[in-house]
This record gives structure tokens, C-alpha cells and sequence, in this order.
């Protein structure tokens, strides 16, 4: 996203409910991608990429399509738009009156393909009007055009971006870019636009191209490629385009190239299955070719309300590995190759010290900007995220037992790095030392972070290592469950403990604890008196922090949480706290069971009831299968979208009920 785009942006919605003027939002369409390429096709059939993350190309900052039939007519926002098949192909159909545009999406490779189809009684002549503005090396100056036919070339430096068509070109006509009085100005520049009566060399000198070119036999395909100079010379992205734009000349065509590159499957009979493959789907779409992945499409690249979505981060990344190591072990989704990446991933990232920095471009595992360093500066830990070292070590050694790993050895050295990593952050009364907590917003001695430190410890003490370490690690979870009490305050476990003073706000982070001591209660013996807390805490929890607003029902994230209220004056509800609480009650469930406890039936009963408002049809869902970050009460979706958090969170709440025999049969009907 260039400055310009988040400029007329920001002119068009700043008076706009609900919506953060300046940012690039992808809340009303969907996406296709394919490891380094992540398109996003908005619900006026808009193309803009999300890649730069990824593949550290910027591609089309923004475009619009229509079609020409004596005048221009460009397609409207109320699109009817869905996914076909399992794979991430996106048809969007746009209503002409007594004809349609039927429009196809799906990267490929490095390039993503758009198929354009008359349906219904479309005029004789009808022509396709393309507006595609390129950034290259993510620059909004300092651009040119070369022409090659039927492709168009943008380039700055490194950085070259192709666009082609099937058919002729009847019309190419570059984008002068919005200038300094216009960047002023207090209304927003429409695009395209008309560029006569300018300096020729205007029309050039731009990332910013209109098309026109004919339908033939019914349809048109547009194709538009990515490059690198230094991996990919001109004759060779020509040559793809051509392909592409040849290969991929229906509908049909683009939907199996689709489906062909599609890196799991989902059995027929797998239960919510719809559920199941959308998850799947969203953490494909954000992961790079080696396995890590983006919290979620970056909409707020120049940090004007946030850090910034588009890294990854080893705490969200390790807990969606690891919920997908549960739910393959249930469904047999064919992940195999999934896991594997991580694990390499997770070993090629830590750090000397044996932890993980704060967080990493996908893309060339880099470091990326953050405020969460202090392990690469000097002075305290305060400014650490120890949950992220103890998320990756609970993963590791999870899939070190239940796994196929390629490389054991290597993981076993990086395991006994880690806990020497989260030992040196253990403090002499067994809890974690002040850090900040997962939403990032503090600092202090976190439940959070404890009950991270308690899984961790415990996975390695079950794992197939050497018995040193094993023991070491049974006797670290001993001491950090005993040090729990220090935070628990009669009816629940504490947010955190700062400046020698608890500070007793509910927290949906603290329902991490129940997964953490069900791990723990395998190889350490787990007080009846821990078990009765945890119950009481999980209740207290989740009446605390549940809200219906009659529109969406769900969990807020903590008590006085006031990051993006806007205009609304109360906590917003949160997809990733909702999951949570869904797993945490699951997770109670069975921890319950397994003590023969006949409160396991509420606690699953209570994972249920949760589950249906993140599930296909529920009240936090967006109609694509996306669960956004949060939402305002009145269900407008807000932040990262999707983000990959709760989608595997879903995903394995979905797999623990079906493997207990608590997922129902029956279809959770949406909210009336």
C-alpha cells in the first residue's frame, strides 16, 4: 500500500463509522494465494496484492475492473462472491441486467490469473476495461512502463510486474499518479482517469495502466506476474504470461489448476467438514513456500492504530502448528509436509540464546520490525515475550513424539537450547519473570505466560529425548505449577502480578491453562485442588468475559480493553478469544474425563455453545468463512482479516470434540 492509496483513502472513509481511515482493509472480499503470492479480490472484483510479506514484492497497490459496451460500466461492490471448490479459486459475479459477468481468481505460481465469461444475453461487442496501478519495490514514484504486445511491463529498480491478456489490446493508456496539490487536496482522486492534454512522457512514467481489451468467444483472461530481476529475466516472464493467459482460458480450466495445487485434503466425511477446509484454506493462503506464516493480511502498513499484521510471530505460528498437528492426527489431513517445514522452520530461527526473536519475515525469515527485542539489546527482559520461546518448545516437542520428523536429532538439540532459554527466564519463586503478555499491551508476571512455561515444560518431559533433559524438564513444570498459587485469587487466576501488586482482571489468555495442566497432569501428578480451579476459573472466566449485543455473541478480549473501540464504548468481541474459550472448555472437558468427573459433560457442553457462534453460519463469521480479528457489537468485522489465530483454533476444538464424541451431530444453527 502506498502513501498515496492510504491518502485517498483516508479522504474517502474519515468520516466513516467503524472503519480506521488510511488502511487497507480486507474485511468485504476474499483471497488466493499460493505461498509467495497473496491476492485479495475485494467484492467489486478488485485485485490488490498482500504479498510483499511474503515474497517481498509490493505488486498491484490498486485496481478496478468493468466492461465497455458503447460506455463504461465498472462493477459495483454488491457482487455475489464465494470460493469454488476447496482450493483457494474465487468466483465473483457481476450483475449486467439481463447478463453477467461471471469472474474467476486463482494464483498460480508466481502469477495470479483472473478469467473473465458473458453469461445471459450479453451485447454483441463487449469489451473488458482494466485499471491496474503496480508499486514496484513497493514505490508510488519513480516508475515506468514498457509495452509488449498484449502485456504490459512496470518496473522500478529490482522489481518488474507484468499484466497480459488473452485477447488484444485495443487500448493502453498509463496513470498519472496524484499530484502534490491533489495529495493536498481535501477530496480523494478517483482512478482511472482522464490524462489528455499532459506531458507525453506523464503517461509513462507511472506503475499505473488502463486496458481495454475484446472479449473472444465469450470471455478474456488477464494475467499478472510478479518478478525479481535477479531470478526471473524478461523473456522468461513473458513467456509465462503467455502460458498462463493460453492454459487458463475458462473457468473450468482455472478451477482444476486450482484444485491441483491444493497441499491437503479433507475427507468426505470429515465432521463440520465445510469448517474443516475453510481452516485449512486461510492458513495455506498465509503461509510462505517455507512453512511460517503471517498473523494475518497486513491492513496497516504505516502502524496508524497497530504494529503492523504482516510478520510472523513464533507464538501465534507454534500454536497454529501445533493445533495442526491435533487436528491431522484426528481428520488425516496430509499435513505431513506442513509439520515438517515448521519444525525445520522453528530449528533455523532460534536464536543463539536458545530462544525466538520477537518476529521474522516469512518470506527470508529476516528480522523484522518490532518492539519486543530486548534479547538483541542490552538491559532488561521486560521488553521479551517469553510465551513466544516457550509456544515454538511445546510444538517441538509435541511433534517430536506424535510426528514424523525428518531431522530428530536437530530438533532434540534445539528443545535443550529452549528450556535453557526459558529456564534463564524463570525466576527464583517458579513464575515466569516480567515480560509482555500476549496482546502485547504490558508488562508484568503474566497467568499467560505461566501456563506457557507449564505446557512447555511438560511436552519436553513426555518427548523422546535424552532422560537428562526429560527429568529436568518434569521437575521445572513441578515448580511453575506449584508457583501458580501465588496468582490465584479465590475464583480465578489473575491476569498478572506488577509491581508486587495482583492485578485481578479477567483475561481470556489465562484459558491457555487448562490445556497446559491436562499436558502437565501426564507426567506429574495434578492436585485435586488445581483440578477444582481450574474449573472455577474456567467458569468465572467465560461469564465474565462473554457479551451478546443481539447482533454477535462472543468473548472480549480482557477486562478494560479499549485498543480500536472507535466510537463504541464497550470491550469488542474478539474471534480469537471466543476460539479460545471454545478450546479451553473442550480441554477442561477432558482433563474432567480422564478423573472421572461428571462435570465433563457441562464443560463440553459449554465448548459447544461457543463454538457455534465461530462456526460456518455463526455470529462472528464473515459470509467467506473468514473469522476476522474483532468485531463492533453491531457485527461490522474490524482488524486483521482473517486472522490465522482462531482458524486453527477452530480447527482443533473441531478435532478434540469429534475425537471425544462430543462434537453434535446436528448443525449449529446460525443466530436469528
Amino acid at each position: 500500500m502506498t502513501l498515496r492509496t492510504a491518502l485517498n483513502d483516508f479522504k474517502r472513509t474519515r468520516d466513516r463509522r467503524h472503519l480506521f481511515p488510511g488502511e487497507f482493509r480486507s474485511a468485504t472480499g476474499i483471497f488466493s494465494g499460493l505461498y509467495s503470492r497473496l491476492v485479495y479480490v475485494d467484492s467489486d472484483g478488485s485485485l490488490r496484492d498482500y504479498s510483499y510479506p511474503l515474497c517481498g514484492l509490493t505488486g498491484i497497490d490498486r485496481s478496478r475492473f468493468g466492461v465497455e459496451t458503447g460506455s463504461t460500466t465498472w462493477f459495483s461492490a454488491d457482487a455475489d462472491q464465494r470460493y469454488r471448490g476447496d482450493a483457494g479459486v474465487v468466483e465473483t459475479i457481476h450483475d449486467c441486467g439481463d447478463w453477467a459477468v461471471v469472474q474467476t481468481d486463482c494464483t498460480i505460481e508466481q502469477a495470479h490469473v483472473t478469467r473473465f465469461e458473458l453469461r445471459g444475453d450479453a451485447p454483441a461487442d463487449v469489451s473488458l476495461r482494466a485499471f491496474v496501478d503496480f508499486a514496484p519495490d513497493g514505490r508510488d514514484g519513480q516508475q515506468s512502463l514498457l509495452m509488449h504486445g498484449n502485456t504490459v511491463e512496470a518496473y522500478h529498480r529490482s522489481e518488474h510486474d507484468f499484466v497480459g491478456v488473452s485477447t488484444e489490446l485495443d487500448a493502453v493508456q498509463g496513470q498519472i499518479p496524484e499530484r502534490f496539490p491533489e495529495l493536498v487536496d481535501s477530496d480523494p482522486v478517483p482512478f482511472p482517469r482522464v490524462t489528455g492534454g499532459r506531458r507525453y512522457e506523464d503517461t509513462t512514467l507511472t506503475g499505473g495502466v488502463l486496458l481495454s481489451a475484446p472479449f473472444a468467444d465469450g470471455g478474456v483472461t488477464l494475467t499478472t506476474l510478479l518478478t525479481d530481476t535477479n531470478d526471473t529475466d524478461r523473456d522468461a516472464a513473458l513467456s509465462t504470461i503467455n502460458r498462463l493467459v493460453s492454459d487458463h482460458y475458462t473457468s473450468k480450466t482455472l478451477l482444476e489448476a486450482g484444485q491441483a495445487q491444493r497441499q491437503w485434503s479433507v475427507p468426505a466425511d470429515t465432521p463440520r467438514r465445510e469448517s474443516v477446509v475453510a481452516d485449512l484454506r486461510v492458513l495455506s493462503l498465509l503461509s510462505a513456500a517455507n512453512g511460517a506464516r503471517i498473523a494475518a493480511p497486513d491492513f496497516d502498513p504505516y502502524y496508524v492504530t497497530s504494529g503492523g499484521y504482516g510478520y510472523t510471530w513464533f507464538r501465534d505460528d507454534a500454536e497454529i502448528s501445533a493445533f495442526l498437528l491435533e487436528a491431522d492426527g484426528t481428520f488425516d489431513l496430509g499435513l505431513s509436509p506442513w509439520h515438517q517445514r515448521s519444525a525445520a522452520f522453528y530449528c533455523r530461527t532460534q536464536r543463539p540464546d536458545g530462544s525466538w526473536p520477537h518476529r521474522v519475515w516469512p518470506g527470508d525469515e529476516t528480522l523484522a520490525p518490532g518492539w519486543a527485542n530486548a534479547r538483541l539489546e542490552s538491559g532488561s527482559d521486560a521488553d521479551y515475550q517469553a510465551d513466544q520461546t516457550a509456544s515454538v518448545t511445546t510444538f517441538l516437542a509435541t511433534y517430536l513424539r506424535t510426528g514424523e520428523p525428518a531431522d530428530p536429532e536437530c530438533i532434540e538439540a534445539t528443545l535443550g537450547r529452549a528450556v535453557e532459554s526459558i529456564d534463564d527466564t524463570l525466576a527464583d519463586d517458579g513464575l515466569p519473570i516480567a515480560c509482555q503478555n500476549a496482546w502485547e499491551n504490558m508488562q508484568g508476571r503474566f497467568t499467560h505466560t505461566a501456563a506457557t512455561f507449564l505446557h512447555a515444560y511438560a511436552a519436553v518431559a513426555r518427548a523422546p529425548v535424552c532422560a537428562t533433559l526429560r527429568d529436568h524438564a518434569r521437575s521445572q513444570a513441578k515448580i511453575v505449577l506449584s508457583s501458580l498459587d501465588a496468582l490465584w485469587t479465590g475464583d480465578r487466576y489473575a491476569l498478572r502480578e506488577h509491581d508486587g501488586t495482583i492485578d485481578d482482571r479477567l483475561d481470556s489468555a489465562t484459558l491457555a491453562l487448562p490445556a497446559a495442566c491436562r499436558v502437565a497432569a501426564e507426567t506429574i501428578d495434578l492436585p485435586v485442588e488445581t483440578r477444582e480451579r481450574l474449573c472455577t476459573h474456567v467458569e468465572t472466566t467465560l461469564d465474565g468475559l462473554e457479551r451478546d449485543t443481539g447482533d454477535i455473541r462472543g468473548l472480549i478480549r480482557f477486562e478494560g480493553d479499549d485498543w480500536r473501540r472507535g466510537s463504541q464504548d464497550r470491550e469488542k468481541i474478539w474471534t480469537v478469544s471466543t476460539a479460545w474459550g471454545a478450546n479451553s472448555a473442550a480441554q477442561l472437558g477432558a482433563l474432567l474425563h480422564d478423573a472421572e468427573d461428571s462435570r465433563a459433560a457441562a464443560a463440553y457442553a459449554r465448548s459447544r455453545d461457543l463454538l457455534g457462534e465461530i462456526l460456518p453460519g455463526g455470529s462472528l463469521v464473515q459470509s467467506s468463512g473468514y473469522l476476522p480479528e474483532q468485531l463492533f457489537d453491531d457485527g461490522t468485522p474490524d482488524c486483521g482479516t482473517p486472522l490465522g489465530w482462531p482458524h486453527a483454533l477452530r480447527l482443533a476444538t473441531v478435532a478434540h470434540l469429534a475425537d471425544a464424541g462430543e462434537l453434535t451431530a446436528e448443525p449449529l444453527s446460525a443466530r436469528e
